[in-house]
């Protein structure tokens, strides 16, 4: 894959801010990048062309940033499109949609040169290893059965392909931890990664009984989670989860710690 074949939409209303955000695109060597002030001409450009990546503010002239995501994620040709949002916005209610849409990243805004070209690098990486069409040299990963348990099938959806791109092909799916528990009492997993905010059998729970009551305790088990409550994190902890993940998932930061929880290597 060639950078300079990808396809990158810009939809910033700021004239500024979209030139820092193309010059860094480009001195990450993309070329073909589309630049639009609002939302809806680049949904109607997404009908003709679909981009490898869009890039977007969170308040635009004419809808949100969750509002374009949300619109995208309905379109099977743009399901799959990479998603990257800068914004200032905090709120909850404009953000987990798109943390749940498998956004690949969440830059706040104001940003830094250094720190968007840390999320567009990440974005790159996952891009890359997405379409690589060499087999990856990842020979301890070829074998591993992991569990993803998430009842929003667009991060569930993430995280397998995430997973595909590490090298990593058997990825069972469950929609809370009650299914979860169910399937792991057919099969033996190497890793589980699981949401925190689940109904029926919530992540805290599922941790729980992992390490208490199945025949699999010492699994190590990944929370990917947008929780901010430091008390419910803290308790997530003391159940044993390996390790803690925000979303959206960072991608070379959870490849990162794939292997060193499966393998132990370092980071």
């Amino acid at each position: 894959m060639n950078l300079d074949d990808l396809v990158v939409l810009v939809i910033e209303p700021s004239k500024v801010q979209r030139h820092i955000i193309v010059d860094q695109l480009r001195a990450l060597g993309l070329e073909d990048i589309e630049e639009f002030d609002e939302a809806k001409p680049a949904l109607d450009r997404m009908q003709h062309v679909t981009p490898d990546i869009v890039v977007s503010s969170m308040h635009l002239p004419d809808m949100t940033g969750t509002e374009l995501v949300t619109q995208m994620r309905k379109v099977p040709e743009l399901m799959d499109v990479t998603f990257l949002l800068i914004s200032s916005e905090t709120h909850y209610r404009y953000l987990e949609p798109i943390r749940q849409a498998g956004a690949i990243a969440i830059l706040p805004k104001p940003f830094t040169r250094e720190a968007l070209s840390t999320a567009l690098r990440n974005t790159m990486h996952y891009i890359q290893d997405t379409q690589e069409t060499e087999p990856l040299d990842n020979d301890e990963l070829d074998y591993m059965h992991v569990l993803v348990v998430d009842d929003s099938q667009l991060s569930r959806k993430f995280v397998r392909k995430s997973m595909n791109a590490i090298g990593i092909e058997y990825v069972i799916e469950a929609k809370d931890g009650a299914e979860a528990l169910q399937i792991m009492k057919q099969e033996r997993f190497d890793l589980v990664i699981s949401d925190y905010n689940m109904p029926n059998i919530d992540g805290l729970e599922l941790v729980e009984h992992i390490r208490h009551y199945s025949d699999q305790p010492s699994v190590p088990v990944m929370m990917i989670t947008s929780e901010q409550n430091q008390g419910r994190l803290a308790a997530v902890q003391s159940a044993g989860v390996s390790a803690i993940c925000n979303k959206p998932l960072n991608y070379d930061m959870l490849k990162q710690l794939v292997r060193q929880l499966v393998t132990g290597a370092e980071i």
